[in-house]
């Protein structure tokens, strides 16, 4: 070091010259390096803004790979070069502060060398006198600032130095503002602990500057902020307090003018001309979303759970040649692919894997007794790299908004056929959010009523056209089914079940008190059942309306809050709901009429009437039962007293209306089983031609 620093000891020297001020000396020092090195700070800066330039991109590769660390790292690199972004530039301003700090500290250190240029032969002579006269030792790193105040204090170098070199030693002042800047802050304690003090407090400063200014660092999180204040702030108590404090002084003036420095930077490249910042904030919104998914559906590191994941993981991948893959977000999923796969188990050799976010899913038990079904344990977030290295011929899914949200397509293989079974039997373009379909190949309609409303939206978004197979609703049928072995018996009061759902301004949260009051008054057996969502994110607001009927006869009045079981909605006379889908379920199967009352819809596609085509759920409002506005409920009573005296009309009426909008009822499983089983077979065929080819 003591060769490196000479070039920087030179200009210390030059300063100190000019100055005669020591510490006046390291702030001139401290500003020609920053001068000099001014074209390595604004092209680093450069380098950073071309970094957050691409920040968008990159977010959008983390987003499109989560979790894939390897093929985020190839596709990062990609983009690095084509955008001429070099990773390891953000090192130099570093690189270059930790080299410009050792020579400094080998400059204040060596005062004879460096300020006065004395010989090698005279420094040595002079240092092994001195230690020999107080014992010093020779070795330590402060030896030449103790030889400088031995001699300022009096000792004689007469016979082993030259008179100009004594009175060079004798006029050197390291003194600053009452501090000596030879001495260490911790050591010669007093007035000496403000130094590094003030050297965190500059650090504090210059890290908080940065958070605003630098553009690079106020992209990072507020994680990252905070570690890198602390080793800052650490660096600069240790430079302040343990070494001679010249060196913590030109620590606090090298920040101090960095700060200077950012903002002639910024000026000359402002970042608001180079950085998209709106693209930025939607890219980290998005990753944002998925480093958020998982919840307890994410099994956190180290436990069973977690190692039940990886096994199943790991065996998942350890099969090649899958042909068919089902995936479900929890246990309650099953309903819905149940016809499906006991057909397909049935009337095949297939082997069906079937995956769930749900470790405690009613699955593994059936998969001990069906021999060609096979169970995993995925939670959300490592399903997102499930999917991208997804090796299967078939996916089957009720899970909407492929490619668009959490789960992307396989960039693994690229010719699976993704399949969406519609899990409701309404409309597809009002209460699904526009393009959640786009990406799938194939869509199993509850109805023929579905086929324009795809088209029509493939049509007007200039889509690619799906395979649309018009299968039925199995989970409807297994209702049908259970509601038929159920016994029958007339209720001795009419049992009317109110079954609102849960979005905002519905039945509870708008007009309860007067729905109550007008079917009380009458003398029907009401039944509140609130949607398991309503009761999960408003327990208060639940708790106070139950409090506040608490008083009534559970004859007259129940809150049923145990959804486990459903018979409460297949034993009701009539089913009083906003915008819930049990309304039709429960009218399907019962052939029993329903009441609406027109809180808002649930919308989650504002553009749907784009269409052109009214939404199943607007239309059947007016047929298989009665509406009412919020609160604007005379006459109620007698409504439903007519309705349920004359329900054999409504009975004929529903019975048509599902034929014409559920198709293949009882057997919706067999149609979607056998249009897989086909698919399947056209797929090995084609693979053992390319195979032959």
């Amino acid at each position: 070091m003591e060769y490196i620093a000479k070039p920087f000891g030179f200009i210390m020297k030059l300063c100190y010259n000019l100055l005669s001020n020591y510490g006046v000396a390291i702030i001139l020092f401290t500003l020609i390096t920053k001068v000099i090195l001014f074209p390595i700070a604004l092209w680093t800066h450069k380098n950073s803004l071309n970094l957050i330039r691409i920040q968008p991109q990159l977010n959008n590769i983390k987003a499109k790979y989560f979790g894939e660390k390897d093929k985020i790292s190839d596709e990062q690199l990609k983009l690095y070069k084509e955008q001429h972004y070099h990773p390891l530039a953000g090192l130099i301003p570093m690189i270059i502060q930790l080299f410009l700090l050792m020579c400094v500290i080998q400059i204040i250190y060596n005062p004879l060398t460096h300020i006065l240029s004395l010989g090698k032969e005279e420094i040595t002579q002079l240092l092994t006198f001195v230690c020999d006269k107080t014992g010093f030792d020779i070795t330590s790193n402060t030896v030449q600032l103790f030889a400088v105040r031995e001699v300022q204090n009096g000792l004689s170098l007469a016979g082993i130095c030259s008179n100009s070199t004594t009175a060079a030693i004798d006029s050197l002042n390291m003194n600053f503002c009452g501090f000596d800047l030879s001495a260490t802050p911790f050591t010669a304690g007093g007035i000496m602990y403000i130094v590094p003090v003030l050297a965190g407090l500059s650090a504090l400063a210059l890290c908080l500057f940065q958070n605003i200014k630098n553009p690079l660092q106020a992209e990072q999180n507020r994680f990252e902020q905070i570690g890198t204040n602390a080793v800052s702030i650490g660096i600069s108590l240790v430079l302040g307090g343990f070494v001679p404090a010249g060196i913590g002084f030109y620590w606090i003036c090298s920040n101090l003018f960095t700060m200077v420095q950012q903002l002639i930077l910024n000026t000359v490249m402002n970042p608001k001309k180079y950085i998209d910042y709106d693209a930025l904030e939607n890219s980290k919104k998005e990753l944002e979303k998925l480093s958020s998914v998982g919840g307890t559906n994410s099994p956190k590191r180290g436990t069973e759970l977690y190692k039940r994941e990886k096994r199943d993981y790991k065996r998942f991948f350890s099969i090649e040649n899958k042909h068919l893959v089902i995936y479900a977000e929890n246990g309650g999923f099953y309903k819905y692919f149940e016809r499906i796969i006991n057909y397909i188990l049935n009337n095949s050799n297939i082997v069906i894997h079937y995956v769930t976010n749900d470790p405690n899913d009613n699955i593994f038990n059936l998969e001990k007794e069906k021999k060609n079904l096979r169970a995993y344990f995925i939670g959300e977030k490592k399903m997102m790299t499930l999917f991208m290295k997804m090796d299967a011929d078939i996916v089957l899914m009720t899970t909407p908004d492929l490619e668009t949200y959490y789960y992307k397509r396989s960039y693994v293989k690229k010719d699976i056929e993704y399949i969406y079974t519609v899990h409701g039997p309404m409309s597809t373009h009002m209460v699904m959010h526009k393009g959640c379909l786009d990406h799938f190949d194939t869509i199993f309609c509850v109805g023929d009523f579905q086929i324009p409303e795809i088209r029509k939206q493939e049509e007007l978004y200039n889509l690619p056209q799906k395979e649309l197979v018009v299968c039925g609703y199995g989970f409807l049928e297994a209702l049908q089914e259970k509601y038929d072995n159920m016994p029958k018996s007339e209720n001795a009061k009419p049992k009317i079940l109110i079954a609102p759902s849960w979005q905002e301004d519905n039945i509870l949260d708008s007009c309860i008190d007067k729905l109550l009051y007008e079917l009380l008054k009458k003398g029907y057996n009401v039944v509140v059942r609130p949607h398991p969502e309503y009761k999960k994110r408003y327990p208060n607001r639940l708790e106070a309306l139950v409090e506040k009927y608490k008083d009534y006869d559970g004859n007259d009045l129940t809150f049923e809050l145990d959804f486990s079981n459903a018979d409460s909605i297949y034993n009701s006379d009539i089913v009083i709901t906003d915008w819930s889908s049990t309304c039709f379920e429960f009218s399907y199967v019962t052939l029993k009429p329903c009441i609406f009352i027109d809180t808002p819809p649930k919308i989650y596609n504002e553009d749907y009437e784009e269409i052109g085509i009214e939404p199943l759920e607007l239309k059947l409002r007016n047929i298989i039962g009665k509406r009412y506005k919020p609160n604007e409920f005379d006459g109620m009573s007698t409504d439903i007293a007519k309705m349920l005296q004359n329900k054999n009309e409504y009975t004929e009426k529903i019975k048509e209306i599902r034929t014409q909008y559920v198709a293949n009822y009882g057997k919706s499983g067999e149609v979607a089983g056998k249009y897989i089983i086909k698919r399947l077979i056209q797929k090995q065929k084609e693979q053992n031609k390319n195979g032959s080819n």
